[in-house]
């Protein structure tokens, strides 16, 4: 996990990017390919699995819980117990700054007839955990969470599983996978059908992975043009071969520093697509970004593509708040963009920001106005007016930017920093090892 002591790190303006890389494999899908490998019923292997810190929390959790996961040159194997099989881990679970691993594993204990204690690190106990806990808690689990002053339940919190667990049908209130995601694992070990009614389409890699390991699960559309996932519990999952495409969201970071430095030219190998990750792109291509897709095809049975990207004039546009759910993750760096393009662009619907790693739009707003940018921060949103491609300054010392122990943050403003007067220094780089191992490094390689 993050060492406690922080490290600064400064990122100073950059000449033309250049280059042909590849970006370590997608967090959703790493995450997901454990968790299922630990529930099918013998040997999975998986190539490409994201090496950073929240995907091994999950893996450490499931050692816990008994699968046997291992590593040898470049494959992870997983030994896994079947569904119903999990064991009474003897510790708590410590999540660190996982989010994912949190709301995905609470799911997964829930319908099983053991108990598990959850910890996490300063960021992730201020997350809110009350959405994932109302649908299993109608499932028969046994919730009892931290209960903030504004009344958030948050961790540490106690899951104390049902088996069997009680089927349900539940409607999402809000645009979440990580809900959608722990109501299916709930669903595998409980008898009967569970469904989940999804209003607005959010990433389905969940569907997708376990329709492959073998689970009886339907998608259909309702007449109010709603999804309904439909998972016949009780369900034998068979051992796969896995292979992790790279993750969009980390790749969104270099796209967006080649498009913003006059010269670049690059290209990112093996990149995930599925249309539920891909917002960003498509909008960064109606602000004018030069985004093209070379060798498209399917891995795994997720669409991937080579991104090829060249440095191009923005333009700031308004943002439709239906997109928010393909591409919730990418909005940092697409303020960034925004900073850098011609005139104004404008973003709502966005209130899930307010309770990520950090406040994203508080800490985005904050740290653009520091490099000297006009930024309007509303409830749900940021309106941000551009330079039109003029470097950023924020006067005449060199600005410290807060992260809030937030990945994306830091990663965003290591970006920005490329395409300032002075450069900038964010207070805390430990956490991107979350989801990015390497990120400096490889943005560095590319501007050698």
């Amino acid at each position: 996990m993050i060492s406690n002591r922080p490290q600064p790190a400064t990122f100073k303006p950059s000449g033309p990017l250049g280059g042909k890389i590849s970006v370590p494999g997608d967090k959703s899908i790493s995450h997901r390919a454990l968790i299922f490998s630990a529930l099918a019923v013998g040997k999975s292997r998986i190539s490409g699995l994201l090496e950073g810190e929240d995907v091994l929390a999950t893996a450490e959790a499931l050692r816990a819980m008994g699968a046997r996961i291992e590593k040898k040159d470049d494959v992870w194997t997983v030994q896994g117990v079947g569904v119903g099989g999990l064991m009474q881990p003897e510790n708590v679970l410590d999540m660190g700054n996982s989010g994912t691993s949190t709301r995905l594993l609470m799911g997964l204990i829930s319908s099983h007839g053991i108990s598990a204690a959850f910890v996490g690190d300063a960021s992730l106990t201020k997350r809110p955990m009350g959405r994932v806990i109302e649908p299993l808690s109608q499932m028969g689990a046994d919730i009892r969470a931290r209960e903030t002053s504004d009344h958030k339940s948050c961790l540490p919190l106690t899951v104390r599983g049902l088996c069997p667990a009680v089927p349900i049908t539940y409607r999402l209130p809000v645009a979440s996978a990580q809900v959608k995601s722990a109501i299916l694992l709930a669903g595998l070990n409980a008898p009967g059908i569970t469904r989940v009614i999804e209003p607005v389409l959010t990433r389905d890699h969940s569907e997708t992975m376990l329709k492959g390991f073998g689970a009886q699960i339907d998608v259909e559309t309702d007449a109010d043009d709603c999804r309904i996932i439909s998972l016949t519990g009780e369900a034998e999952l068979k051992p796969q071969k896995i292979k992790v495409p790279g993750d969009p969201s980390s790749a969104a970071f270099l796209v967006v520093a080649a498009l913003i430095i006059p010269g670049s030219d690059i290209i990112i190998e093996n990149v995930g697509i599925n249309p539920t990750r891909s917002g960003l792109y498509e909008i960064l291509q109606k602000m004018g970004g030069d985004i093209r897709f070379a060798r498209q095809r399917k891995v795994g049975g997720e669409p991937v593509a080579d991104i090829h990207v060249r440095h191009s004039p923005l333009t700031g546009i308004d943002v439709p708040a239906q997109i928010a759910p393909s591409m919730i993750d990418e909005f940092p760096i697409l303020f960034v963009a925004a900073a850098m393009a011609s005139g104004e662009t404008s973003t709502r619907g966005l209130h899930e920001l307010r309770v990520k790693e950090s406040d994203r739009l508080a800490q985005m707003a904050k740290g653009l106005g520091l490099l000297g940018v006009e930024v309007t921060e509303k409830e749900d949103g940021l309106t941000i007016q551009g330079s039109g491609g003029k470097p950023l300054t924020g006067g005449r010392t060199r600005p410290v930017i807060e992260t809030a122990l937030d990945h994306r943050i830091a990663m965003s403003f290591a970006v920005a920093g490329l395409v300032t007067k002075s450069g900038l220094t964010i207070d805390d780089i430990r956490p991107v090892e979350t989801s990015f191992p390497g990120f400096a490094d490889l943005l560095q390689q590319l501007a050698s």
